[in-house]
């Protein structure tokens, strides 16, 4: 008596946006050059929502967090955060890249800091859950990306009323209360967006 054994289940493999946009084919010097301009493409979107803010006392309401997430889930976890890493340093090395007109230390280690710490870490995990699919849907792209903003607020909350020494009050009044409407507008805004690029292109191919 034979048995038939099941046949495997075929997984479709997902990529991310910017994987489907411009696939990466290439090695050598060309897979390099196309993680440098991806590269340089993130951190100029991320200069230009950074001259888009509206300064209050302590932290500058911006489009960055917007883009920041954006970034994650159309370039995955690992050029999405490489991609924010690489724009914290070109602040750095005194870019005029962060909010004002002037880059250098002083945001990363003044009341910006933790929200500049936690851009890395959100870029990181919403580009995670976009490459396991999350970006085909608004619902759970929106999901990853109110983590994402829970994490940058949670991160720049943190050191102001402790790095700072604001206090949990204070923090919470000058670093959370402004953003909540903004960041639930434009985590809204965001998941909206890639999905609908998204279905558009398999539309195409």
């Amino acid at each position: 008596m034979s048995t038939k054994s099941m046949p495997e289940p075929v997984v479709t493999p997902h990529f991310p946006l910017a994987e489907v946009l411009w696939p990466d084919r290439a090695e050598g010097a060309s897979g390099v050059l196309r993680v440098v301009i991806l590269m340089a493409l993130g951190t100029a979107l991320l200069t230009l929502s950074a001259k888009v803010n509206l300064p209050l006392p302590y932290v500058p309401m911006t489009l960055q967090t917007l883009v920041v997430l954006m970034i994650g889930a159309a370039y995955g976890w690992r050029l999405g955060g490489a991609t924010v890493l690489a724009y914290l340093a070109e602040g750095a090395i005194g870019w005029p890249v962060f909010a004002g007109p002037v880059g250098g230390l002083a945001p990363l280690v003044g009341p910006t800091a933790g929200y500049l710490a936690g851009f890395v870490a959100a870029a990181i995990v919403t580009g995670w859950l976009s490459e396991r699919g999350w970006d085909r849907s608004v619902p759970l792209l929106f999901a990853a990306m109110g983590v994402g903003h829970i994490i940058i607020l949670a991160a720049g909350f943190a050191w102001l009323a402790f790095g700072m020494k604001l206090g949990v009050e204070k923090a919470w009044l000058v670093g959370i209360a402004p953003f909540v409407a903004a960041s639930v507008i434009k985590n809204a805004l965001g998941a909206t967006l890639v999905p609908a690029i998204r279905r558009l292109l398999d539309r195409r191919l």
